[in-house]
């Protein structure tokens, strides 16, 4: 299922089954470090803490609301990305970001952030307010982490359950279109199940493409110095459908197929 992929050269076949088997992948060098440079810089500014001075950096983290200045729309849209969009999501099934999402941006100290539990990223709202994910995972194509510093293991990087998507699907399946909240999904989740854990590590450009039922967790810095990420996710311009009559699936569907019990290889 994956030749249709092979005349594009953002990922190997290697990655997309990567992807599909793990959940997600790590791109190194996506955007240049100097976009990173320049975007930490106005993100620094509206946190209202001195980058040189620690004194400052009063709360474990700061969550920033949505950025569209020029060097977050460039990372957003370098050709590299949006060949890898095509490639996970499907040709003309996504829509282009003009911006990059909110930040949580995370400070060295000894306060518990109280944001660190296991989940998946909610996708749609309903009329009640309550943000909710289904087994189609309506509006969310991709979970997306930009890393905006360099992180290493010390430097609150995102804990990653390796193939959890895979455990999602069962669990959505029985909500129909109306789906889980977050917290609704999170307590029905095996946290004892037999699934390596990754760090979301890199270099200041480094992107992750994600599946949108990966789960992932926060984490509190335990080194010295602040972490800059953005987690926007990709926006779904037509809904995931995990019955096509052509057998057209993307990566994505084939992983929710696949925790469905819907096909048995890749």
């Amino acid at each position: 299922m994956l030749g249709d992929h092979q005349q594009i050269s953002a990922l190997d076949d290697a990655q997309i089954k990567r992807f599909i088997e793990d959940g997600f992948i790590r791109l190194d060098r996506a955007f240049p470090r100097a976009l990173a440079d320049e975007g930490r810089e106005l993100l620094w500014h509206d946190t209202g803490c001195d980058p040189h001075d620690p004194a400052t950096w009063t709360r474990p983290v700061i969550r920033l609301g949505d950025y569209p200045q020029e060097p977050f729309r460039q990372a957003v849209n370098i050709p590299l990305l949006h060949s890898a969009f095509d490639q996970l999501v499907g040709k003309g099934r996504w829509v282009p970001r003009q911006s990059l999402g909110g930040f949580p941006i995370r400070f060295p100290g000894p306060d518990d952030p109280g944001d660190t539990g296991w989940h998946a990223d909610a996708s749609f709202q309903v009329d009640d307010g309550s943000w909710r994910l289904n087994v189609n995972s309506d509006w969310r194509a991709l979970l997306m982490l930009f890393l905006f510093s360099d992180v290493g293991e010390d430097d609150a990087p995102t804990r990653i359950r390796i193939g959890s998507h895979l455990d999602v699907p069962r669990i959505l399946e029985p909500a129909g279109d109306a789906g889980l909240t977050f917290i609704e999904l999170a307590q029905r989740l095996d946290l004892n199940a037999d699934r390596p854990i990754a760090l979301a590590t890199g270099e200041a450009g480094t992107i992750y493409l994600c599946h949108p039922f990966l789960i992932h967790a926060a984490q509190p810095v335990r080194g010295s110095r602040p972490r800059f990420m953005a987690q926007p996710p990709l926006i779904l311009a037509e809904p995931y459908r995990l019955h096509r009559d052509d057998g057209d699936y993307s990566p994505v569907e084939i992983a929710i197929r696949l925790g469905l019990g819907l096909q048995k290889t890749i």
